[in-house]
């Protein structure tokens, strides 16, 4: 193919993209079958004595449709959980990124690479993140009714691609935070794959009606 078909090619694509992005802002948006908080406090051990309120400020950067904030602990370890979804999102706006907001708390990225969900079908992203005397493991991902991904770009485009096809625009950012320990790591795995559960259940049936 010619740099010239390329160059069309490319040009139709995002035209394409944009339109499907302009009309889908039109579309209703996505309702959760059930709300995020209604997942679980208890599992196994794990116990979350609440939800954590996130300052107005970060709240506001954030402009989520709801969200879910807790920190479950069992035998001295904790997990930071964190999912925050959004119903329908705009053309030219995405989900915020871990690899763009840590960085402005001055967490760095010491590793990064995808894995697979245990038990599951989905890949998930795996990243140690470090500062000055502290080290982390985290573990994120992008889920919506349909589908799980790992960038942010892709789960831009197949929340348009979503809301022309299927008629569910929404999506969320899902994410845990453990000690980075081996013995650790397990477990955190293990979470995860509940997590996923938890949150794909919160999601309505595409037959289901649209209120919560």
């Amino acid at each position: 193919m010619s740099s010239k078909s390329y160059l069309w090619l490319t040009i139709g694509l995002l035209s394409a993209t944009l339109a499907g992005a302009v009309w889908s802002d039109h579309r209703s948006p996505e309702v959760l079958g059930k709300p995020l908080s209604s997942i679980p406090t208890q599992l196994d051990g794990w116990i979350a004595r609440g939800d954590l309120t996130l300052r107005d400020r970060i709240a506001a950067s954030l402009d989520a449709t709801s969200y879910l904030s807790r920190i479950y602990r069992r035998s001295g370890v904790e997990i930071d959980v964190f999912a925050a979804f959004y119903a329908r999102q705009k053309a030219g706006e995405s989900m915020h990124s871990p690899k763009y907001c840590l960085p402005g708390g001055g967490w760095e990225f010491a590793d990064f690479r995808t894995v697979d969900l245990t038990g599951t079908a989905a890949r998930i992203n795996r990243a140690v993140i470090q500062k000055p005397g502290d080290r982390k493991l985290m573990f994120y991902w992008y889920q919506s009714r349909t589908r799980v991904v790992t960038s942010e770009y892709q789960s831009k485009i197949f929340l348009v691609w979503d809301g022309l096809v299927h008629d569910n625009p929404g999506g969320s950012i899902v994410r845990i935070v453990v000690p980075d320990r081996p013995e650790i790591e397990a477990q955190g795995m293990v979470f995860a794959r509940w997590l996923f559960e938890q949150v794909q259940s919160c999601f309505r049936s595409p037959g289901a009606g649209h209120s919560n």
